[in-house]
């Protein structure tokens, strides 16, 4: 279909940009417009026509991908595979862009900056036993429902540049790197899957012994030492992962 009939620019007044995004292309699918097997334009084409950036259209892609209506590829553009929606959302994390877009509108409430001593943060960052490393505990909530319990280590030269003020962002490495001036240059991600305790079930507004998704992220400086690990324990109905990789 033209690109003038599929995009229009958009208005935060009308609500979240990727959302807009994300239902202009739907209602394109449910009408008729893009039929099974045809292609989107590439993720820059639609950032130009709808006036956002690439991150708004590829979180769009995502929640479109999530609902089971298009698939995206290596390298192509996404392709229309559906025209009815499908189970719960998906989120993509091939990328940081992929780490942040999944944030997108929710925000981070702080309940404790202090350093405590932590086993697991010691052997990732190499520290003698007993070392006690600055730590942020708070939840990730998108419209004051929680999705996420985090716990967030940092090495002690890194936390004792960093106050609690600091920590102004719901993506907390771009704060520090915001504020630090620290480059990354990669990520580590572990998942595993895990039963919510009395305690976590609380904070996540869950019954205890709910399922929940926990990812692990050790996050690389640019000599590719850990520069901070965050323990994120996600609510089991509002969080899964899908994994994408080029092979050749």
């Amino acid at each position: 279909m033209p690109l003038s009939r599929l995009t229009r620019a958009l208005n935060r007044a009308d609500g979240k940009l990727y959302r807009q995004v994300a239902a202009r292309v739907r209602a394109a699918i449910a009408g008729g417009r893009l039929a099974v097997g045809a292609e989107l334009p590439t993720e820059a084409v639609l950032a130009r026509g709808f006036g956002v950036s690439l991150i708004t259209v590829r979180h769009a892609l995502r929640e479109l991908e999530a609902d089971g209506l298009i698939e995206k590829r290596p390298a192509k553009p996404a392709v229309v595979v559906s025209t009815e929606p499908r189970g719960p959302a998906v989120r993509q994390m091939n990328s940081l862009d992929d780490i942040a877009a999944a944030t997108e509108g929710a925000s981070l409430e702080i309940s404790e900056w202090q350093a405590v001593r932590s086993a697991v943060a010691e052997a990732v960052f190499g520290l003698e036993p007993g070392t006690k490393v600055p730590c942020l505990r708070g939840r990730v909530l998108r419209e004051g429902a929680p999705l996420s319990d985090v716990t967030i280590f940092f090495p002690p030269a890194i936390g004792a540049r960093l106050t609690r003020r600091d920590f102004d962002d719901v993506v907390v490495f771009r704060s520090v790197q915001r504020h630090l001036g620290l480059r990354l240059s990669g990520v580590r991600v572990t998942v595993r899957a895990a039963l919510a305790d009395s305690a976590l079930a609380r904070r996540l507004e869950v019954e205890a012994g709910a399922a929940v998704l926990v990812s692990e992220i050790v996050y690389l400086d640019e000599a590719g030492q850990p520069a901070e690990f965050t323990v994120a324990r996600h609510r089991g109905d509002a969080y899964s992962l899908s994994y994408a990789f080029s092979v050749g």
